[in-house]
């Protein structure tokens, strides 16, 4: 793992690190923030999936996080999107290729080859995470934006047992029924619907659900509302009689100045199931 930059943050300390991935056949960039209770011993982990056109550095530098890690005293992993780099595929479309990994592993050409963000997500990452940070992996939650929202809420159902709690904000809640999804599921994993199920989440919730919270934030004026279909997850959270709270907040819309607005909740959220047991 090579160090790329460590600055001092709110008592902790923000990172940005580079390893060579043996799933994505390329080199991967993300970033680490471990408040200061690491120096004591390992602390909780939530891990932060970014949307589309994200790289690491989006929500690290505009979500405003680590000063309510510090808090809590819980570090984040803010992973990248997508593979990247010479002879990775791409797309001229800014929703799919490089940016737009959708937490899929891809079994189609040209993308399979390095397209394997579930992997990646699920498998490698955490396992560079506990091998190189104070971190307790028995203490871990996820959350994410809008395509990382989808993959937030999608691993926290394929992965049982995994994570204490999920939340999203402005997440793709129903990509098989979705331009946002439909397009993007094809591409990477073919024509066989059969194959997206474990990666739409109001179809993992109506199968297998969650057993956890489960936190939904979504605002009124978001520019994407109808390509989200939250109202869909709501239903399937609600008919499993699941722990699931859906906020719509008033005049909000997509940007991260919307997910700067409430993170403080959300790690909030977390920080009450990471230290519930």
């Amino acid at each position: 793992m090579e160090i790329i930059s460590e600055n001092k943050c709110f008592d902790g300390v923000q990172g940005v690190y580079k390893h060579t991935s043996a799933v994505t056949n390329c080199d991967m960039t993300f970033a680490v923030f471990m408040p200061s209770a690491a120096e004591i011993g390992p602390v909780p982990v939530l891990w932060y999936l970014s949307g589309l056109t994200c790289t690491h550095e989006n929500a690290m530098t505009k979500a405003g996080a680590q000063a309510w890690a510090e808090e809590a005293g819980i570090a984040l992993v803010f992973p990248d999107t997508s593979p990247r780099g010479d002879g990775v595929a791409n797309d001229d479309a800014y929703d799919l290729g490089q940016g737009a990994g959708f937490y899929v592993n891809a079994t189609q050409t040209p993308w399979a080859p390095h397209f394997q963000m579930w992997d990646y997500i699920a498998t490698e990452l955490p396992s560079v995470i506990a091998d190189n940070f104070a971190v307790d992996m028995d203490r871990q939650a996820i959350t994410g934006h809008s395509m990382g929202g989808h993959g937030a809420l999608t691993l926290a159902m394929g992965l049982p047992g995994r994570f204490k709690s999920v939340s999203a904000f402005s997440p793709i809640c129903h990509p098989s029924a979705s331009d946002w999804g439909r397009k993007q599921l094809g591409a990477y994993l073919g024509d066989d619907q059969s194959t997206w199920a474990q990666h739409d989440a109001t179809l993992q919730m109506q199968a297998v659900g969650f057993d956890g919270p489960i936190l939904i934030d979504v605002g009124t004026n978001d520019q994407f509302l109808d390509l989200l279909q939250p109202e869909a997850l709501a239903a399937a959270a609600a008919k499993r009689r699941a722990e699931f709270s859906l906020n719509l907040q008033k005049g909000y819309d997509h940007s991260y100045f919307f997910v700067s607005s409430f993170i403080a909740d959300h790690i909030s959220f977390h920080a009450d199931a990471l230290y519930r047991d």
